[in-house]
């Protein structure tokens, strides 16, 4: 089965100079979360494409990042299965229990514990463990978060133990809207129908 988009668009970071081109596709059973990111800031310039591949539960399952950026270019290929992390093929102890992959400068990744876990409105996600890929370095390591979800579409959502906190707003696939003192979208198209046989 080929490849579907579900859903396209575009971010704009409000907090610096940004923006990102996001794909969110199916792949058989599995969901694919792919862009292209252009950024600006006092690291320089850089640009990043990215690949997430994540079981039909919304489990990270394959992470592929590569980084052109005035330092050089760099890449990095996470793997994840029943708990266990491998960064370019070794493994990472100190990754283990992350379910999540949550990517530094995108807010693609906070789809995936929304999708995951979809708490009724007033409920939560409970303390969570992701996999934080910090840019531009590509370097991984464990991150504590929170999601609440306080309205249809929103979310309060928590990381370092509240060190940082915000009001995130997604559409009706979890992607995000407006990510508070960060990104806002500026545009969105939804994939082809699919055909159905029979039909001309």
């Amino acid at each position: 089965m080929a490849r579907s988009i579900v859903r396209s668009g575009l971010w704009r970071r409000r907090d610096e100079e940004g923006l990102e081109r996001f794909e969110l596709s199916r792949d058989g059973e599995a969901w694919v979360l792919s862009g292209t990111i252009l950024a600006a800031g006092v690291w320089g310039t850089a640009e990043a494409r990215y690949e997430v591949v994540c079981a039909a539960d919304w489990r990270t399952r394959r992470v592929e990042v590569f980084l052109r950026h005035p330092s050089g270019e760099r890449a990095l290929m996470l793997a994840a299965a029943a708990g266990r992390w491998w960064a370019d093929g070794v493994e990472q102890p100190g990754l283990q229990g992350c379910v999540d992959v949550d990517l530094e400068w995108s807010p693609s990744t906070n789809t995936l514990p929304i999708r995951r876990l979809a708490p009724p409105v007033g409920g939560g996600s409970g303390p969570l463990r992701m996999a934080w890929v910090r840019f531009p370095s590509l370097a991984v390591e464990p991150l504590p978060q929170e999601y609440r979800r306080t309205a249809d579409g929103r979310y309060h959502y928590s990381s370092g133990g509240g060190s940082f906190q915000a009001d995130i707003d997604v559409d009706d696939e979890g992607l995000v809207v407006r990510y508070e003192g960060g990104w806002e979208r500026v545009g969105s198209s939804r994939g082809p129908e699919p055909t159905r046989r029979g039909s001309r």
